[in-house]
């Protein structure tokens, strides 16, 4: 599974309190959004809703623990490719899977950051960041892959395993938490920002920002593809609640084989010019290619 898209990726203060909207997408430590489609691959699946109740029986019955630091452990599980979608040896099958039941390094590195820094999640794969901010509080998590597999087969179960947890009072542990499936292109249409964009664009007052969104996006590994990150850029902005919104970005600084990359994102955030930029970490561990966290925000 690991050796295709490895080679194309890599060759590759206190603690936080939430309360608030939060996204969370990743590749595969936090969730896949979509690489460019060229006219030979098949069309992106459509953007779907999927409930907990959906976990695929495939999903892993053991869970392994991923050690934050001396005071926090989140499960995971490990499901195969093979398993859930036929295919040995890859990360990456354009238009079908997009290396999701992998955990990648950004997203521990956005982890680990959030837990020291600040903190819904993009591209969740696993969904760490977003299991993480439910734990720390999170009133609402929305966690998107680009695969409904993916979250049927090992972000369910995760989120289960470590937020749906009976309290000694006998209520759950956990806040509203929300799936969704797709391409970045139509996941406006279904997270809870698109309603309030289209009451504000109906209603004329074009001007008026204040509508409703994400307080917190997270997205780990979800730049690689250079194609993607129009759509990208264009989603954050849509769901990113205005002004105070903040989004945490993890990946690595260059995607070789696929031309995407942190620093390309960055590229296309400044000459935007709509948010400010703040480079929050950056990792030469020799385990990859050198991997950032990024913090954007509107100006």
């Amino acid at each position: 599974m690991e050796k295709n898209m490895e080679a194309a990726k890599n060759t590759t203060a206190s603690s936080p309190t939430f309360a608030s909207p939060l996204f969370s997408f990743s590749n595969t430590g936090s969730a896949s959004f979509g690489f460019g489609f060229d006219s030979g691959a098949p069309p992106p699946p459509p953007a779907v809703k999927v409930q907990p109740s959906e976990e695929s029986p495939v999903a892993s019955v053991s869970m392994e623990p991923v050690v934050v630091d001396d005071s926090l452990t989140i499960y995971k599980g490990r499901v195969s490719t093979s398993d859930v979608f036929g295919v040995t040896d890859s990360d990456l099958v354009p238009g079908k899977y997009e290396g999701g039941l992998k955990l990648w390094e950004g997203s521990l590195d956005l982890v680990k950051v959030l837990n020291s820094d600040a903190c819904s999640q993009l591209g969740c794969g696993h969904g760490l960041p977003g299991i993480f901010s439910g734990l720390k509080g999170a009133g609402l998590i929305h966690f998107q892959d680009f695969n409904a597999e993916v979250l049927k087969c090992l972000t369910i179960p995760n989120v289960k395993v470590n937020l749906f947890k009976e309290s000694s009072e006998g209520t759950c542990t956990s806040r509203s938490v929300g799936f969704f499936a797709g391409d970045w292109s139509e996941m406006d249409k279904l997270l809870l920002c698109g309603d309030a964009e289209k009451d504000k664009t109906t209603s004329g007052v074009t001007e008026d920002k204040t509508y409703n969104g994400y307080d917190i996006i997270l997205m780990a590994e979800t730049v690689y593809a250079l194609s993607s990150l129009p759509n990208l850029y264009r989603l954050i902005k849509k769901c990113l609640c205005y002004p105070g919104g903040v989004v945490y970005m993890a990946g690595k600084k260059h995607y070789f084989g696929v031309g995407g990359g942190t620093r390309p994102f960055l590229r296309l955030v400044e000459e935007d010019g709509a948010m400010l930029t703040e480079r929050l970490n950056d990792v030469a561990d020799g385990s990859s290619n050198v991997r950032e966290v990024w913090k954007f925000s509107f100006k």
